[in-house]
């Protein structure tokens, strides 16, 4: 798609963008509710009578709140997902099954929710055990559990002639739909949520880096104290921010099977994203660009591979599911369609009738307040 928008957009439509996106932005509190949780959890499953301290456990956040490209939900009904991970650090595959893994960290998680005097039951998903909080505090935390494999997926990228330089912080987790979830074996499903994380910093490295300046120079935490990762974000996650909104209202009335998934919006816009300042034209950079990082593998089906672990590929369910590719390329379609039309429009009037087309809901939650549609969880 050969298109050169950026000049186009007019400064109406640059500013109804820039104010766009500071309205999805969630609240200050909720990733400092997100730390705080896995950080409880985190000391919690360390304290000295835990069941499971010698084996070294460590969690940290992934996902959208690690990538800082959260968007609010759309009803007080539902709820901020904080995804996160329990790293089993001095536990190899040798040493025990899935099964025995996930039920290690049930015990505990049991345990911490019963200390906190939490209501609602733990629940377990495919690959995580999720704990919703109160009603109140509107969020649940997934957390999955899982067992360092860096040295392992590394000398597996060295022999095919891959990159290896984000190999080394690799997970390998648990899957009770896997088929060696029972026994213990070499082959479990792989995770590498902080390869991905640096690999995703590292392409908007520079953006950061002068946004976080240009706050430093504000008196923004200034002095020893840093600056919350969350207060510093760039064109590239609020461009994706939007992209999620737009695609989250296209698809509310249709099953999430036939939604494309955050993941590959999200490595796409990246691939995409080429340092630009202004929300605008980052937004439409990354839809002029995003399919043409869409590879095809050797068999003939298309590929996007995971920047931290190239053998994974995101579009695998692609080849099984071809309708899942077509509603990719529909809803990127009407993506560039819709803001095409927003970005030469001069009358503030006009741009917000545009805007509302595509990224408005009528919706309203109980509390009667009336909020774009929120992002949608996938389950872990």
């Amino acid at each position: 798609m050969n298109m050169h928008l950026s000049p186009t957009i007019t400064p109406e439509a640059d500013e109804v963008l820039e104010n766009l996106a500071k309205e999805l932005e969630i609240p200050e509190h909720r990733y400092e509710q997100a730390e705080t949780s896995y950080k409880s959890l985190g000391d919690w499953l360390n304290r000295p009578e835990s069941t499971i301290r010698k084996y070294g456990p460590q969690v940290h956040v992934q996902g959208s709140f690690g990538l800082g490209t959260v968007t609010p939900p759309l009803t007080a009904d539902e709820h901020y997902d904080i995804d996160a991970v329990c790293e089993f650090q001095r536990l190899t595959k040798n040493d025990t099954t899935q099964a025995n893994l996930k039920r290690l960290l049930e015990i505990e998680m049991r345990l911490y929710a019963r200390s906190k005097k939490m209501i609602k039951p733990l629940e377990e998903h495919r690959r995580c055990w999720r704990q919703p909080y109160a009603d109140e505090a509107q969020f649940h935390m997934d957390v999955t559990p899982g067992i360092p494999s860096g040295g392992e997926l590394t000398q597996l990228l060295k022999t095919r002639g891959f990159d290896v330089s984000l190999a080394e912080t690799a997970i390998s987790i648990t899957d009770n739909r896997h088929p060696h979830y029972q026994i213990i074996a070499a082959d479990w499903q792989r995770s590498n949520p902080r390869g991905y994380l640096k690999w995703f910093l590292t392409r908007m490295a520079k953006a950061y880096e002068k946004r976080k300046n240009e706050l430093l120079q504000k008196g923004v935490r200034a002095g020893t104290e840093p600056i919350p990762d969350y207060r510093i974000r760039t064109a590239l996650q609020y461009a994706i921010m939007i992209l999620k909104r737009h695609r989250d209202i296209m698809y509310t009335d249709r099953s999430d099977d036939d939604k494309p998934i955050s993941i590959i919006l999200t490595t796409l816009a990246a691939h995409s994203y080429d340092g630009e300042e202004k929300i605008a034209e980052a937004l439409f950079v990354i839809v002029t660009k995003m399919d043409s990082f869409i590879g095809t593998a050797a068999d003939g089906s298309r590929l996007i591979a995971n920047p931290s672990d190239p053998l994974e590929n995101f579009a695998d369910k692609w080849k099984e599911h071809p309708k899942r590719e077509k509603e990719f390329h529909n809803w990127l379609r009407k993506a560039r369609a819709d803001f095409t039309a927003l970005a030469q429009l001069s009358n503030k009037e006009l741009i917000t009738e545009q805007l509302a087309k595509a990224l408005v809901s009528a919706l309203r939650t109980r509390r009667g307040d009336v909020r774009p549609l929120g992002s949608v969880h996938r389950p872990c």
